[in-house]
């Protein structure tokens, strides 16, 4: 399958920083019609008039992914103003810092809300719109860190797990209608995410990366390709799939990497 990205209509969730936002200029720049959703709606506006500076027309909607009601109206409101929906992009997230024993419950519970949940309601709201139609896809932004866990990183990781897992049974369960699942899965990005991380865990961002970067723009830009070509999983830094394949093969190593990286990132 091959989707031509003129004329064709994209929400994005988690649209006003970092790679959501990206994604709406790129997909913009195809000619796409874009619906962008975040809950700073100061953002979504500024926003609004840099897609329309590039000639694509637009929808902004404040929403709280993790509210189910305002997921689904955000999906509704794209098809009643453009007519369909072509591809959704689940990617509204934020993250913790903190060893799993030292993280509140309710920490837990709030991220994997926004997170995980976020993504299933999207699924949920966007489904039977593609269904109908025959076509669809739906790109869930999941990250590295759902295959390989870091020190002080369980409690985001495990939604990016999640994410990983609902998509996998996603994307068979929707063989031959048409509509497919991807999820993508990005290393360390040059974002605000660090310091969010650190508001939503009580502390300032000390803390040192962790391994390689890329920019919002690189995973904006793989997933432009993977809606005009749909693939089951993405890695826009492609070395990092042999992330994947140590977790698998040899886990205690993947495991003194990962303590060695966190130590030398200041994390432990």
């Amino acid at each position: 399958m091959t989707l031509a990205l003129r004329g064709a209509v994209v929400a994005v969730t988690g649209a006003s920083a970092g790679i959501g936002r990206e994604c709406v200029l790129a997909f913009a720049r195809e000619g796409s019609r874009v619906a962008a959703a975040a809950r700073r709606l100061d953002r979504l506006d500024t926003l609004a008039a840099e897609v329309h500076a590039l000639g694509a027309e637009v929808l902004v909607l404040k929403t709280d992914v993790g509210d189910a009601e305002e997921v689904r109206r955000f999906v509704q409101a794209t098809v009643d103003r453009f007519g369909r929906l072509d591809v959704l992009v689940n990617n509204a997230g934020y993250g913790v810092r903190g060893r799993v024993e030292d993280t509140p419950a309710a920490a837990y519970e709030r991220l994997m809300r926004v997170n995980y949940l976020g993504t299933v309601y999207g699924c949920l709201a966007a489904i039977p719109v593609m269904r109908r139609q025959g076509a669809g896809v739906i790109v869930n932004v999941s990250s590295i860190v759902g295959h390989r866990s870091l020190p002080t990183g369980g409690a985001y990781a495990a939604t990016k797990a999640a994410q990983i897992s609902l998509t996998e049974a996603l994307r068979v369960e929707l063989r031959g209608s048409g509509v497919h699942a991807c999820s993508v899965h990005p290393i360390g990005t040059h974002t605000e995410f660090g310091e969010v991380t650190a508001r939503e865990s009580g502390g300032e961002d000390v803390a040192g990366a962790v391994g390689p970067q890329q920019s919002a723009r690189n995973v904006a830009d793989a997933i432009v390709r993977c809606a005009k070509r749909p693939r089951p999983e993405v890695y826009p830094y492609p070395l990092s799939r042999a992330i994947v394949w140590l977790a698998a093969l040899a886990p205690g190593l993947s495991d003194w990497l990962a303590w060695r990286a966190a130590r030398g990132a200041g994390r432990l």
